[in-house]
């Protein structure tokens, strides 16, 4: 690769980029031991003459998907000074983090209405108005999100239930055997953690319509699907 860059004269080599996996919670071990290996690759570009000006350790770091309030912020501090700690430092070379989902993921919720409870022989399904092409990471590779019933009375029995769309789909479930509050038609329930790969996944399969962004506190302001400006 280095000879072949040699020779692309419309083509210059300004750095290094790495990309560990995501959802990562062992930030001393993992980290620690990526920017030692990023050092030793620097090292052997460097050594081969080719400066190595940008170096990006990419992200990864994990967030609580389980328990969202306890836990709305990352460990961010943590996870610079291991940096700080583990990577050679030059005033001539950038280094770049990209926090990405851990910036995001907690910033949104995905709000569903429940169309019906569905009463099987062994189990009870959850049948909302959302489904896989709104927030495809459940359907795609097994994501849990933390779901929620709005407005839920304290008193308010508890009923474990399979959460599921309505795109008609073996995968369209967003959980098994959920513990939430007893819930009715007409209730609405939140999909936490939907701030990171939720609407930038979602799409119009089965022919249905985009879930609107509403950046707000208030319910009442929300446009409903029909209302849905297309851009």
């Amino acid at each position: 690769m280095i000879d072949a860059l040699r020779e692309c004269k419309n083509v210059y080599f300004e750095g290094l980029q790495f990309h560990i996996g995501s959802q990562i919670t062992d930030i001393e071990g993992v980290y620690a031991h990526e920017c030692r290996r990023a050092d030793e690759v620097a090292d052997y570009f460097e050594q081969k003459g080719m400066p190595v000006h940008n170096l990006d350790l990419g992200g990864g770091l994990g967030v609580d998907y389980d328990d969202p309030d306890t836990h709305p912020i990352p460990e961010f501090e943590r996870w610079f000074k291991v940096v700080d700690a583990s990577l050679k430092r030059r005033k001539d070379r950038r280094i770049h983090l990209e926090p990405g989902r851990a910036l995001v993921a907690q910033c949104g919720t995905l709000v569903s209405q429940v169309l019906y409870v569905k009463h099987a022989a062994d189990k009870d399904f959850l049948v909302l108005d959302a489904g896989m092409n709104d927030l495809i990471r459940p359907a795609l590779y097994g994501a849990r999100h933390r779901i929620m019933k709005f407005f839920a009375a304290p008193d308010t029995p508890m009923h474990r239930y399979d959460v599921v769309g309505p795109v008609c789909e073996s995968s369209d479930v967003f959980a098994e055997g959920a513990l939430l509050p007893q819930c009715q038609r007409g209730d609405l329930v939140g999909l936490r953690s939907a701030g990171a790969y939720g609407q930038v996944m979602s799409s119009r399969y089965n022919l249905r319509d985009m879930a609107p962004s509403v950046f707000s506190d208030r319910l009442a302001v929300a446009p409903m699907r029909e209302s849905f400006p297309e851009k």
